[in-house]
């Protein structure tokens, strides 16, 4: 299970911003986010080396997309398509609205459930994968939403229970000041509410071939800034450094 966390508030400077810890099985290969497919130029992601998709990605548009599974659908399925081709569909589009409507206008049953986030500097976007018919979707508010296995901010997820509350009490970034430190922290939280244990948990530590591998602060400015802060493993334990992004589509060669 995976987390994304976003901050939405229009007419600030930066009015999007998104924070993401990436749970995965320890032996699937990845590689840091890079421009990784020549045939979709301007987008840039880390990429899942098993099957060449991406759990997040960001295109030149100034569209970031983020998928995560449903409850009870991780790893792959004979002959369904891999969920990482999500975000590559998604960040190739002009704006976060027409992402959205790219994704929902495909017939879901080819991906397992799946969850996906997409946001640029207008707007937010949840889309629901139930396996069968089309993706819903669902526009987030302003202010801060968490998304996991489950539908935004559901307090029946342990982990939105225990760590939404945190989230919105915390200072928000500062991306023109290079400051991430309330939620770099709130990340790196591998603390785990007594009932729930492990379901709880935002950083999850390495236990039964599984944890937190990857995590990510990324922010888009309203002018088209675009900034993203990538953490090659457990928030906490490796730093977060900055990636190289595309030049905006409207200043690109």
């Amino acid at each position: 299970m995976c987390t994304v966390i976003v901050l939405r508030r229009p007419g600030h400077a930066w009015p999007l911003v998104m924070a993401a810890n990436r749970d995965e099985r320890l032996d699937r290969a990845w590689d840091p986010p890079g421009a990784w497919w020549p045939d979709r130029p301007g987008v840039v992601g880390g990429r899942d080396r098993t099957a060449g998709g991406t759990w997040m990605a960001f295109g030149a548009s100034g569209v970031v997309a983020a998928a995560l599974n449903r409850p009870g659908s991780l790893g792959p399925a004979s002959g369904k398509r891999s969920r990482g081709e999500l975000p590559l569909l998604a960040a190739t589009a002009a704006s976060a609205a027409a992402a959205a409507a790219r994704i929902a206008a495909l017939p879901a049953g080819e991906w397992r459930p799946f969850n996906l986030v997409i946001a640029d500097s207008a707007g937010a976007f949840f889309l629901r994968g139930l396996g069968t018919g089309q993706a819903d979707v669902v526009e987030l508010p302003e202010g801060v939403s968490m998304v996991t296995a489950h539908d935004p901010n559901d307090l029946n997820s342990p982990r939105t229970r225990r760590h939404l509350p945190r989230f919105r009490a915390a200072p928000p970034p500062e991306p023109g000041l290079d400051d991430w430190s309330g939620w770099a922290t709130l990340l790196s939280d591998d603390g785990q509410d007594p009932e729930t244990g492990l379901a709880s948990t935002l950083n999850v530590p390495p236990v039964g071939g599984f944890g937190t591998v990857s995590s990510s602060l990324l922010a888009l400015g309203g002018s088209g800034a675009a900034t993203w802060r990538f953490c090659a493993g457990r928030p906490g334990t490796s730093p977060f450094s900055p990636v190289r992004l595309p030049l905006p589509a409207a200043a690109a060669p």
